[in-house]
């Protein structure tokens, strides 16, 4: 018993410094020094670890409704609440997969009756009291012991893949959530941004009104024609139109909106109103940084990890397989002694498995594995280019979506000067209403644009928040510690 538990203890010592595969190391990536697209006029760069841009990252539009519907997706969001069971998920393979580095102990009972033909003419003089003529009972209490032990590092190889695969999960968790978020705040400003072109068809259709009974009065006095009355009627008629048109695209927002914050559509009533912010001066990190600050970028580096740990958990089948066996337990054909000393019964002996020709299976079962590494390693290095190019975008789209809202601002103040105008012309009879209709139609359009800007700007805000991962950074992601814990 000695010899084999000296055995046992330097096959185990042998086990926790063996493990055959390639250890980890973080695949390199290119990063530029900064950014190509500059941030906005007023805008600054963030310093690296800056904690500006952290957790409610909504609250810097200053919304205190935007800011309670954001909460809401985080308790009650059913595909976020989906995600997260995946990660539990995740995590019980990890404990699945550490169960591996410990023996398995069986425990049963069990009753056997046979028979066997007894020669003609033999004394049946037994005393057994289980057993008659070629009858036997035979009562067994067995205990099973099997210890598979992790000598070139199989199991460890598997729980250090599980344990990568659990914390991409967890960044999965934190990346569909960010997206979420920020998908809550895209449909919030574009909701928003109805309601204010609402309100200006609400203010065009009041002035198409008063324009529509000054033509009908000049008609009447006979300055004006039936066919100015007609073209009067016609452009409040299709404003009106118009109006009413923008009653589906808002529903729609309010319905998504609900479905996001894990309610129904009909428990969920946003009032009317305008976009009440201005874009927020969002503090953008150094390139190298924003690797740190995106949890998608976590989960593609993490499945790195966990496919470099498979090429090893691959190469351990080329080696053989060493396991302990033992069993014991009593056995007798009466079960009143069943647990007496002389019943008892045990075995004990180690098992070395080894294929010897398997047609080139495990060599393909490695090639395979090599291959989901590279590729592995490809998705993680686009991820980081994607990051970037979301970066540049927004950066982009942010500094020129303002430089048009000054020209816009512009536009929209010459349309109402020309307006005005045209309308003191043609009540003084100089122009003709479809001059008036025209310059009409320029003011609405260039307001509308105003409006549209202005939520553009907001969007591609949150956009860009969202490109830098919303305040998130990789400390938060839990530990292989943490993940293996029960």
């Amino acid at each position: 018993m000695k010899k084999h538990l000296s055995l046992l203890l330097s096959l185990g010592l042998l086990a926790a410094c063996t493990a055959v595969g390639p250890n980890y190391h973080k695949p390199a990536v290119e990063t530029p020094g900064a950014f190509k697209e500059a941030p906005p006029a007023g805008w600054k760069t963030a310093q690296p670890r800056d904690a500006v841009l952290r957790g409610k990252w909504w609250e810097m539009f200053g919304d205190p409704q935007l800011n309670a519907l954001e909460e809401q997706v985080s308790v009650s969001n059913q595909t976020l609440a989906q995600a997260a069971a995946q990660f539990r998920g995740a995590r019980a393979a990890v404990a699945a997969a550490r169960a591996g580095l410990f023996p398995t102990v069986t425990a049963g009972a069990q009753v056997t009756r046979s028979h066997g033909g007894s020669s003609r003419g033999s004394a049946s003089t037994s005393g057994n009291s289980s057993s008659s003529g070629g009858d036997t009972t035979i009562y067994q209490v067995p205990i099973d012991f099997t210890w598979e032990i992790d000598l070139w590092g199989r199991v460890r190889r598997q729980i250090e893949a599980n344990v990568a695969a659990a914390q991409a999960s967890a960044a999965d968790v934190e990346s569909l959530r960010l997206s979420l978020q920020a998908e809550l705040a895209v449909d919030w400003f574009q909701l928003h941004g109805l309601d204010e072109q609402k309100q200006l068809l609400d203010s065009t259709v009041a002035d198409y009104e008063k324009a529509l009974q000054i033509t009908v009065n000049r008609h009447n006095q006979g300055v004006a024609s039936g066919a100015d009355v007609a073209e009067s009627q016609t452009q409040l008629e299709t404003a009106r139109a118009q109006a009413i048109d923008l009653g589906v695209a808002r529903a729609e927002f309010e319905h998504a909106i609900a479905i996001l914050t894990g309610k129904a559509p009909a428990d969920v009533t946003i009032a009317q109103g305008p976009v009440r912010s201005a874009p927020p001066a969002v503090p953008v990190a150094l390139p190298s940084e924003l690797l740190e600050r995106r949890p998608d970028i976590a989960a593609a580096e993490r499945r790195v990890a966990a496919a470099n740990a498979d090429i090893g958990v691959a190469t351990a089948a080329y080696f053989p397989a060493l396991s302990l066996n033992a069993s014991g337990g009593f056995a007798s054909t009466t079960l009143g002694s069943l647990f007496s000393l002389p019943n008892r019964f045990w075995s004990l002996g180690p098992q070395l498995l080894a294929t010897v020709f398997d047609g080139g299976r495990r060599r393909a079962a490695v090639a395979q594995a090599e291959a989901n590494y590279d590729a592995t390693v490809a998705a993680y290095r686009e991820s980081v280019l994607d990051a970037f190019q979301a970066v540049e975008d927004n950066l982009a789209a942010l500094r020129i979506l303002a430089d048009e809202a000054t020209q816009q601002r512009a536009a929209t103040e010459a349309a109402e000067r020309s307006l005005a105008l045209t309308r003191n012309r043609y009540n003084a009879g100089i122009a003709t209403y479809l001059e008036v209709i025209t310059a009409q139609n320029a003011a609405y359009v260039n307001e509308r644009n105003a409006v549209d800007l202005r939520v553009r700007q907001m969007i591609a805000s949150v956009n860009l928040i969202r490109a830098l991962g919303g305040g998130w950074q990789a400390g938060e992601l839990p530990a292989g510690g943490a993940v293996a814990s029960r």
